[in-house]
């Protein structure tokens, strides 16, 4: 497989060191230089497989032999352990959760296949993860990659922006993973990386890699689960597919279109954001003007600067698709409120990022047509805001209620990189 860099064509790199390396020169993201699909038959083939031997042959499309078939279908059964059901909430509107895994997020499927990929071929050069997040990549990655040999792990996170017991859930491990709360948004958090990304000396010394969704190992991981849904619909309803997708950083939506470049028959995309809506309005005017990052309900998503939207308008270009065909609708928090109140009253409760996707799919969805969006989140991953919106107590899965009570081993930090470039040469080695 080779990739190439968006921001230098002349930069290309193998899977292996993609995966490896993380990001390009110029902070450039690596881009499959070829795009493999499948004709109807082995779409219908594919979408009667079991969710490992379907996610094995997807992801050797892409692979191609640079890593043999058996190994990469090992890695996925270690990695996929755990399932992605569809759940209908009305005659017309399922929704597929994603948060079966071990952190209870959709995160569960790039984190592990990250983590085995990389340990498939980095061998026993040591390595250390550097990555930022609003949530929910924080726990998948600290546990995908908790006790490997030779692998050190550094989260950056917003001081205080995200929920309590998502950082219980990656900030208690201790051992190879280290956890930073950074006092700023998840923008600031995102830039010390870019900042870290581009210090050669420190790169070499500490073999820096990074597992956000720019790695590009967990975005051809997340290409399997739009399979795995479609595989659970009636030929009827794959037919007339309209798929919502909570966005944030844009790598889940990424990966769908890369699912329907692959020849997964979707009608449509539907980037749903909240009040973080660079996109929506990039795609309303033509014209890139992030604005602040402003914190809200569904905080996963309080992303103004999406790094994956390279890939996607990339995508468009080489499928020539217009950018129109990609559908949009950016949710206020009032109105995420008023959604997880009429989705408790059709009997499915739902965090507000699930609320967010259903609510823009709610919206356009036309008759004849099947809608689906994604679950990214258990609920109790946002317990407080839940309850609260609810007038309810939700349980506490048993990932969560085990470390609830744990104290935080997170270091503080202001959003300056001296302090944290200080701070990873200090690191243990």
């Amino acid at each position: 497989m080779k990739l190439y860099n968006l921001k230098d064509h002349n930069e290309q790199v193998s899977f292996g060191q993609a995966v490896r390396q993380g990001l390009g020169k110029q902070q450039g993201l690596f881009f499959p230089a070829e795009l493999p699909s499948f004709d109807a038959q082995e779409i219908n083939e594919l979408l009667a497989m079991d969710l490992v031997s379907r996610s094995a042959r997807i992801l050797s499309a892409y692979i191609g032999d640079e890593i043999a078939a058996q190994a990469i279908a090992e890695r996925v059964a270690k990695a996929f352990q755990f399932p992605a059901p569809v759940v209908s909430v009305e005659e017309d509107i399922g929704t597929l959760e994603l948060f079966h895994g071990p952190t209870l997020a959709f995160k569960d499927f790039g984190g592990r296949i990250m983590a085995q990929m990389l340990a498939e071929v980095a061998g026993d050069k040591p390595v250390t993860i550097l990555t930022a997040t609003s949530g929910d990549t924080g726990a998948a990655v600290a546990h995908a990659f908790y006790g490997l040999k030779n692998v050190r792990v550094v989260i950056l996170y917003p001081n205080g922006k995200i929920s309590p017991l998502q950082e219980k859930l990656f900030c208690t491990l201790g051992g190879n993973i280290h956890t930073v709360a950074i006092d700023g948004d998840f923008d600031a958090c995102q830039a010390l990386v870019k900042q870290a990304f581009d210090d050669e000396d420190l790169k070499v010394a500490l073999g820096l890699n990074s597992a956000n969704s720019i790695n590009i190992s967990r975005l051809l991981a997340q290409i399997c689960y739009y399979f795995e849904a479609a595989s659970q619909l009636t030929p009827e309803q794959r037919n007339q597919l309209v798929i919502s997708v909570p966005s944030g950083n844009f790598g889940d939506l990424t990966a769908g279109l890369l699912a329907k470049s692959l020849g997964l028959p979707v009608k449509r995309f539907i980037a749903a954001t909240n009040a973080n809506d660079t996109v929506p309005r990039y795609l309303a005017s033509g014209r890139w003007e992030p604005h602040k990052t402003v914190a809200t309900l569904s905080n996963a998503m309080d992303v103004s600067q999406p790094n994956n939207w390279p890939r996607i308008e990339e995508l468009f270009r080489r499928k020539d698709w217009p950018l129109s065909s990609l559908a949009y609708e950016a949710i206020s928090d009032e109105t995420t409120r008023e959604t997880m109140r009429e989705l408790a009253k059709k009997g499915y409760t739902s965090e507000p990022h699930g609320a967010i996707a259903y609510r823009a799919l709610r919206d356009s969805l036309k008759e004849g047509e099947y809608g689906l969006f994604l679950g990214t989140a258990h609920p109790a991953k946002f317990k407080e805001v839940v309850e609260e919106v609810l007038a309810t107590e939700l349980p506490l899965p048993k990932a969560l209620a085990d470390r609830a009570e744990l104290p935080l081993l997170s270091h503080y930090l202001p959003a300056d990189f001296s302090p944290l470039r200080a701070f990873l040469m200090d690191l243990p080695k």
